[in-house]
């Protein structure tokens, strides 16, 4: 079996804005990043874990109990 990739708590953050609903651009705006810089990091998370959407990497955290 393969280890589980880290993620970061800066990631476990972003993933918990987007779990809550809320637009990249407003994840952006509320951690005080760039809308690029958030898009960068969701599609840098997607490739870690292997899946095709933040959505997915959105479920494969709540999986986990890390949001």
């Amino acid at each position: 079996m393969l280890e589980a990739p880290d993620l970061s708590e800066d990631d476990i953050r972003l993933l918990a804005q987007i779990a809550s609903g809320v637009s990249a651009k407003d994840a952006a705006d509320n951690l005080r990043l760039s809308a690029r810089t958030v898009h960068r990091r969701l599609r840098q998370i997607c490739e870690r874990l292997e899946v095709g959407t933040p959505i997915e990497a959105v479920v494969w955290a709540v999986r986990r109990q890390l949001i």
